[in-house]
């Protein structure tokens, strides 16, 4: 069965690896550039957020359908990139920016950029593009592996993302859940995986990373597929994920905030320590 499939056409015509680089790029900076037209109406950058996750969703598909690959293999490719991807957006679309005062890290962009704002975040829209395409590169390798059936480590790797993917929404529900509550304005939620780490959502997107690598490892030229979730690890750490994050939190929660990062880990879940007493 696995060799029958294995010489199946793929869904559509293939492409080769910088055809499909073409056309996923093409793609890319297509839908980032209505989004930039949607952030200037709105006044919103959070749309590059959602952008940033529809384009690596629609890149998973897009090689899934395109790529020579294996016909399992693309068929994993199209399901854990898509789902995820597609996922993702509709969570920051539903809760970050419909009906959402604009995120802290954009307003602070708008106020730093003045009379150049909008020609700046187009740029920086389409730097998202570019990254997004970067980033899907263990997609584009796997969908490029004629091996015959799966194999274990890529089993192994469907099933991290499914841990990680499930881990990283019930962080998400948790966190929008001690938000609704109007008790909890201005105080730091230490609910469900929010008290062993200050990023749960994070660390398991990150692992997510881990499980795209561990697909692609073993495709012709897969080490190149480690290169993302390393690029990933340090955009979070050190970039746009934790840094800025921690700076609104400190702003807006200030000592709650500040006594939350002295009992609990920043990234990697683990057990609390004692809080600072008042």
């Amino acid at each position: 069965m696995s060799a029958s499939l294995a010489q199946d056409p793929p869904i559509l015509a293939s492409l080769g690896p910088w055809q499909l680089l073409g056309s996923g790029t093409t793609v890319c900076v297509v839908l980032m550039a209505l989004l930039w037209l949607l952030q200037w109406r709105h006044r919103d950058a959070g749309f590059v957020d959602v952008g940033w996750a529809a384009c690596l969703g629609t890149l998973a598909v897009l090689f899934a359908l395109l790529g020579p690959g294996d016909a399992q293999r693309r068929v994993l490719v199209g399901v854990l990139g898509g789902a995820w991807g597609f996922r993702l957006a509709a969570h920051l679309l539903f809760t970050r920016v419909l009906g959402r005062a604009e995120d802290g890290r954009y307003q602070t962009l708008r106020a730093h950029w003045g009379e150049r704002a909008n020609r700046n975040f187009f740029w920086f829209f389409q730097a998202q593009a570019a990254l997004a395409v970067l980033l899907a590169t263990p997609f584009l390798l796997a969908a490029q592996d004629h091996s015959p059936g799966l194999r274990p480590l890529e089993l192994a790797a469907a099933g991290l993302w499914a841990i990680a993917l499930a881990l990283e929404s019930l962080a998400d529900a948790q966190l929008h859940r001690w938000r609704r509550e109007p008790a909890n304005r201005g105080r730091t939620c230490r609910a469900g995986l929010w008290r062993y780490s200050r990023h749960p959502n994070y660390f398991f997107e990150w692992l997510l990373w881990v499980a795209y690598a561990m697909l692609a490892w073993q495709a012709p030229h897969g080490w190149l597929g480690v290169l993302p979730a390393a690029v990933m690890l340090l955009l979070i750490l050190k970039v746009t994920g934790i840094p800025p994050t921690e700076a609104n939190a400190l702003r807006s929660r200030g000592d709650d905030y500040r006594r939350y990062q002295e009992s609990t880990s920043a990234f990697v879940p683990w057990f609390p320590r004692a809080e600072r007493a008042e």
